[in-house]
């Protein structure tokens, strides 16, 4: 069995999942891999809350601000690039961290995508008309009726992941939720994840004094600077879409502010929802930050 072995330090926004992994890549005296599927955009820093030079550490940091939202970026193409980066740095070290809130991308690294059948044109037509003629509500509706469960965990403020699941239902006439965890594949490496929690009052309270910090950073600046942009899928996420509807006049200022803490609450509880699903040990968080005793001790009886 291979010696190798991937840390994932997983859980919602604002947790505190960038300060425990620091401390955790300074203890293993190795690198960071981020699965966040917005923080590898380099035109968004504010609003995707990419962590300071201060609180990265001088720890090397991989697929932070290397893409473009001009390039075409998912899980699977983060899976491929992810594997051929780990057989690199595995030649250096036995232990790597990955951190990030972005579920799907982690999965794809630590386990492989799941197998999905190739869309058809009818089933491209439809979900289109859907979208088009109904807008984000309309493919909502469409999804809770055809797969209720997978409707639970998706983020539902996504559209490119609602059409996503839609097309795969009209394909191929089953739940998008039918073809999920059926393709695990072997790795050359093992992995734990390493949950972090905290009391819902407490997350929320961080999640809504880390908004209010990105405004007094300058997110509405940086998001007008993208305005021109915000058809990309890059672009359709929180944090950006309410700053580009208060461009558009449908939001002031204050509506704004309240509908991304209010949208990056349910986010969080999406997230929850996702990782408690996966393989893992929770760690809860009371404190600003979890101790590194705490985890050591955890990944101790795993490995």
């Amino acid at each position: 069995m291979s010696n190798k072995r991937l840390l994932y330090i997983a859980g919602p926004t604002a947790v505190g999942k960038t300060a425990l992994s620091v401390a955790l890549a300074k203890y293993f005296r190795t690198e960071i891999i981020s699965c966040d599927a917005r923080q590898c955009y380099k035109e968004m820093s504010i609003g995707t809350a990419v962590p300071s030079i201060k609180e990265l550490e001088g720890i090397p940091h991989h697929f932070i601000h290397n893409k473009s939202i001009h390039q075409a970026f998912g899980a699977g193409d983060f899976e491929k690039e992810g594997l051929e980066l780990l057989k690199k740095l595995f030649q250096k070290y036995d232990t790597l961290i990955m951190v990030g809130g972005s579920g799907l991308y982690a999965k794809a690294l630590m386990e492989g995508l799941d197998i999905f059948p190739k869309i058809t044109k009818t089933a491209t037509d439809i979900v289109r008309e859907i979208y088009q003629s109904s807008g984000l509500q309309g493919l909502q509706k469409a999804l809770v009726t055809k797969d209720p469960a997978y409707y639970n965990t998706v983020d539902r403020l996504n559209p490119r992941r609602l059409i996503r699941a839609l097309e795969v239902c009209e394909t191929a006439q089953k739940p998008y939720s039918y073809f999920l965890g059926k393709s695990v594949v072997d790795r050359f490496f093992k992995t734990q994840t390493l949950l972090l929690t905290r009391h819902r009052k407490q997350l929320y309270e961080r999640i809504n004094e880390r908004v209010e910090e990105m405004v007094k950073g300058g997110l509405e600046k940086e998001a007008q600077s993208l305005y021109s942009y915000k058809e990309l899928s890059a672009l359709k996420t929180v944090g950006y879409s309410e700053w580009f509807d208060h461009f558009d006049s449908k939001l002031t200022r204050e509506e704004t502010i309240t509908e991304i803490q209010k949208n990056t609450r349910r986010y969080a509880k999406r997230q929850m929802t996702w990782f408690q699903k996966i393989d893992n040990i929770p760690i809860s968080v009371e404190e600003q930050k979890p101790t590194l005793e705490q985890a050591i001790q955890q990944i101790g009886k795993s490995f």
